[in-house]
């Protein structure tokens, strides 16, 4: 039977592991190791990677630990803008939203655009009108309220000043994600995100861009990024990772070390992503501190921050 698999992350960044208190860092391994067996119960049951890593996702979405859905950050107009893509590696089909409000679950709605649009990046009110139009949960301003994102872009409104991170005393890049592989040999992944706190102009960042921060080809790997987003695009990060292995017949082990540490720091790239191959095997890999991850595969589960 053709081994399962499956990884989340949380986002990473420059963690200093003395603001990470012991209950803080349960907190935030308990939220993982719930999204990772929520997506690992799917594949368990028979289920499709793509299933899989929508219900990891949205675990993750729906916590306010992290950069996406209901602790997405505040834009410099005071609202929440929220990215997320999906790709099904056995088909390459691909659904993104960006710029989108008041939905519960972004990933929802990504996979919907893959599924019923016949497009692939659908953003801002589309995107909105859209989830509204397909009955998808939405969810009113105060839902995404959290009194730390506030204070936050409390110290920074009304200025061009953009922060990645959302917790106090960190550099800490919010996007959250999951990669899988299921029995049937097929590879997904998903990737949400809240931006930039303060971000403005409806910046877009790699997170619901196939090939930048989201990838998946049955023929080499499943990709979820989390990091700079804008060198994230400009590397094309998650595609150059299957180029390396398709094209030059790398491993997933050493593609994910090029990308991640040879490639991405000279564009000012810090951070990391999460990879499975159609073998099973999963890379977690990063270039600075931490990175909020966590994995099931045949070893077992693995939960973890720091390296």
């Amino acid at each position: 039977m053709q081994e399962i698999a499956i990884a989340v992350h949380g986002g990473a960044g420059t963690i200093d592991p003395s603001a990470m208190t012991a209950e803080k860092e349960a907190t935030y391994k308990s939220a993982l190791s719930l999204a990772v067996r929520r997506g690992h119960g799917v594949l368990a049951a028979g289920g499709s990677s793509l299933d899989a890593v929508e219900a990891a996702v949205r675990v993750l979405e729906d916590s306010p630990l992290f950069n996406a859905g209901r602790g997405s950050v505040f834009t410099a107009e005071g609202k929440h803008e929220m990215d997320a893509a999906v790709m099904r590696g056995s088909d390459l089909h691909a659904g993104a939203v960006a710029g989108v409000q008041n939905v519960r679950n972004p990933v929802r709605l990504a996979r919907l655009v893959m599924e019923q649009s016949g497009h692939v990046l659908i953003s801002g009110r589309g995107a909105f009108e859209f989830a509204y139009r397909h009955k998808l949960p939405l969810e009113d301003d105060a839902y995404f309220f959290d009194q730390l994102r506030h204070d936050q872009w409390e110290q920074v409104k009304g200025s061009t000043q953009v922060r990645l991170d959302h917790s106090t005393g960190e550099k800490k890049f919010g996007t959250v994600g999951a990669v899988a592989l299921d029995m049937h040999g097929d590879l997904a992944s998903a990737t949400s995100t809240g931006g930039m706190t303060n971000k403005r102009w409806g910046r877009i960042g790699d997170s619901p861009v196939p090939g930048a921060g989201t990838y998946a080809n049955n023929e080499t790997c499943a990709i979820s990024c989390t990091g700079n987003g804008e060198a994230f695009l400009r590397a094309v990060a998650a595609h150059d990772v299957h180029a390396l292995m398709a094209y030059k017949g790398l491993s997933l082990q050493e593609a994910v070390r090029l990308v991640v540490h040879e490639k991405l720091p000279p564009l000012d790239g810090e951070g990391g992503l999460i990879a499975v191959d159609r073998q099973g095997r999963v890379v977690l890999d990063f270039n600075c501190t931490g990175m909020y991850r966590a994995k099931i595969d045949g070893g077992g589960e693995e939960v973890a921050i720091f390296r």
